[in-house]
C-alpha cells in the first residue's frame, strides 16, 4: 500500500459498488487495494477522484471497438467522479512507439488540431460533455523547456526504458530507435503529475506508458495513479481484434439502419461480451436477460436490444426504432423506405454493368459472382441469369440482404 493511502477509509457497501463498476470489463486494475481507497476516500470527503484518458489523434475516426475505453470512462463519470479527455497534440509531435517495430512518424500541428475536433465531437457522444475537462498536453510541456525536460528525463534511468518490450525488441534486432522516442512515455508520465490524475484509463499496449505515470508522480511527492487497461474489442467475426483493415468494424458514423443490422449479424456467443463492453445496462440487468435465454427466451430478442441501444447511442432513440422496423421489412424481404434513387443511359443494359453503375458492385467481376450466388434480386425476382439486359423503365434493384437501389434506365 503507498504511504500516501495509510489512512484508512470506510469501505462502504456504496465503496464496494463503485469497485464493482471499475472493474466491470476491465483486462487489469494496478494497484486494486489503492484504487478501493482511493474510492473510499472521496466517498468520505465528498471529493470526486481525477480520471484521465489521454488520447493521441493519429487519426479522425473511431469506431465502436475505440468506445470501450470511453463507456468505462461513462461509467465513473456517472460515479461522480472528473473525467478528463486529455488531447495529446504535443505527444502526437513524438509520436507514439507503443507496439511498433518502427519509428512513427510524427503529425502537423494541422492534423493533430483537426483530428482532435473530431475525436471529441465522436467522443462526446458517448461521454457527458457538460461533466468532462477537454484538456491539450502543450499546456504543460511546451513550458517544461529544455531546462524542465532534462530534470524530467532524469527521473527515469536507460536500462527501466529498455526493459519495454518494444525498445528491447527493436534494440535486439538491430532496429534504429531515436533518443526522442524515449520522450514519449516521460511525457505522457508527467501528463499525469500535471492533471494530478487518481486513474489512468488506457489500453493494454499502453501499460508501460501509465506505469510511467505512476512512478513519475511518486518522484514529484504526489499520490500515484491506479491504472485500468482494458480488453481490444472482438469484431464481427468474433475472432480478431475490431480493425477497419480487417473488415469487421462498425463506425460510429455509419448509417443507423446498417450499424443496427451489423450488431444483429454477430454470434449469440460475442453478443454477452459487447454487452458487458458496450452496454449501459447494469451488470445485475444483463444477469438477468442470460438467464432468461438460457431459460428459453430467443437470443435474437437480447441482440435486438443492444443493436438499438448502440444505434440510439450514435444517432436517437427514434433512428434505432427505424433502423428497426427496416430490418423486419428486409427480413420479410420487403423494400426499406428509404433507398438511393440512380438514374441510368445506355437501355438495354446488361446486370453486370448496371449492378456497377448503380454502386451495388465494385465490378462487373463481382457482379457476376453475386448473380451465380443468387444474390442479385430485380423488382423481387431472382436473377439467375448473367447475361441478362434491362431495358428501359424503372427497377427496385436488391443485393444481398442490405443494399437497395431504385434505377431509372433510360
Amino acid at each position: 500500500m503507498n504511504q500516501a493511502l495509510v489512512t484508512k477509509f470506510p469501505v462502504t457497501d456504496k465503496t464496494r459498488h463503485a469497485l464493482e463498476v471499475t472493474l466491470r470489463g476491465c483486462e487489469e486494475l494496478i494497484p486494486k487495494e489503492d484504487w478501493l481507497q482511493k474510492l473510499a476516500k472521496s466517498e468520505a470527503t465528498g471529493v470526486p477522484l481525477r480520471i484521465k484518458l489521454g488520447l493521441d489523434p493519429t487519426a479522425p475516426d473511431i469506431h465502436i471497438g475505440h468506445t470501450v475505453v470511453l463507456n468505462k470512462m461513462r461509467q465513473l463519470q456517472d460515479l461522480g467522479h472528473q473525467v478528463i479527455f486529455l488531447i495529446g497534440d504535443f505527444t502526437s509531435l513524438i509520436g507514439d512507439p507503443s507496439g511498433r517495430n518502427s519509428t512513427r512518424p510524427p503529425l502537423t500541428p494541422e492534423q493533430i488540431k483537426l483530428n482532435a475536433e473530431t475525436y471529441y465531437k465522436q467522443a462526446s457522444l458517448v461521454l457527458d460533455p457538460s461533466k468532462t475537462e477537454i484538456r491539450y498536453n502543450s499546456e504543460w510541456s511546451l513550458p517544461l523547456g529544455s531546462m524542465g525536460m532534462i530534470q524530467l528525463a532524469a527521473k527515469y534511468t536507460v536500462a527501466r526504458m529498455m526493459e519495454r518490450n518494444d525498445f528491447h525488441d527493436r534494440f535486439k534486432a538491430g532496429t534504429p530507435i531515436s533518443v526522442h522516442e524515449f520522450l514519449y512515455p516521460l511525457m505522457q508520465g508527467y501528463d499525469s503529475v500535471a492533471l494530478k490524475s487518481d486513474l489512468e484509463l488506457g489500453g493494454t499496449d499502453q501499460k508501460f506508458n501509465l506505469l510511467m505515470g505512476r512512478h513519475l508522480q511518486a518522484e514529484y511527492g504526489q499520490e500515484p495513479q491506479c491504472i485500468l487497461t482494458m480488453p481490444l474489442l472482438e469484431g464481427l467475426d468474433g475472432v480478431d481484434k475490431m480493425s477497419k483493415s480487417k473488415n469487421n468494424y462498425i463506425g460510429i458514423a455509419e448509417e443507423p439502419n446498417t450499424m443496427f443490422a451489423k450488431v444483429l449479424s454477430i454470434s449469440d456467443v460475442l453478443m454477452w461480451r459487447w454487452f458487458t463492453l458496450l452496454s449501459f445496462k447494469s451488470m445485475a440487468e444483463i444477469e438477468a436477460l442470460k438467464k432468461e435465454v438460457e431459460g428459453g427466451r430467443n437470443p435474437k430478442d437480447a441482440k435486438v436490444m443492444l443493436a438499438k441501444e448502440i444505434t440510439a447511442r450514435f444517432h436517437s432513440a427514434a433512428a434505432a426504432d427505424a433502423a428497426e422496423q427496416d430490418f423486419i421489412n428486409r427480413s420479410k424481404g420487403g423494400v426499406p423506405d428509404d433507398i438511393p434513387e440512380v438514374s441510368l443511359t445506355g437501355a438495354p443494359l446488361g446486370i453486370g454493368a448496371l449492378l456497377k453503375a448503380a454502386g451495388l458492385a465494385p465490378s462487373t467481376t463481382e457482379a457476376g459472382r453475386l448473380v451465380d450466388g443468387g444474390g442479385v434480386r430485380v423488382d423481387s425476382s431472382v436473377v439467375s441469369d448473367k447475361g441478362l439486359k434491362l431495358e428501359a423503365g424503372t427497377y427496385i434493384v436488391q443485393v444481398g440482404k442490405r443494399k437497395f437501389a431504385k434505377v431509372t434506365l433510360a
